[in-house]
């Protein structure tokens, strides 16, 4: 069996890097996303970005974050 860990990584490593506009937005993602609202996303729209481009960049920058804090947890836990 494939390790999932490995292959959440590997999809992360191989997502697209996100158009410019978007910084701000998976900035507030990776920090706190239950503080994301419906106008976060409204805003992103208007400035073009497509449904499918947010969430896939939401996708790939909160799984980066969760990779990044689980390693961290194993680094202190050991």
């Amino acid at each position: 069996m494939a390790d999932p860990i490995a292959d959440l990584r590997a999809r992360v490593a191989d997502a697209e890097t996100p158009r410019e506009e978007l910084a701000p937005y998976l900035a507030k993602v990776r920090s706190g996303a239950y503080a994301v609202t419906d106008d976060d996303v409204e805003e992103l729209k208007r400035a073009g970005l497509s449904e499918d481009e947010i969430f896939e960049a939401t996708v790939a920058a909160a799984t980066a974050e969760g990779l990044r804090r689980l390693d961290a947890a194993s680094r202190v836990i050991g």
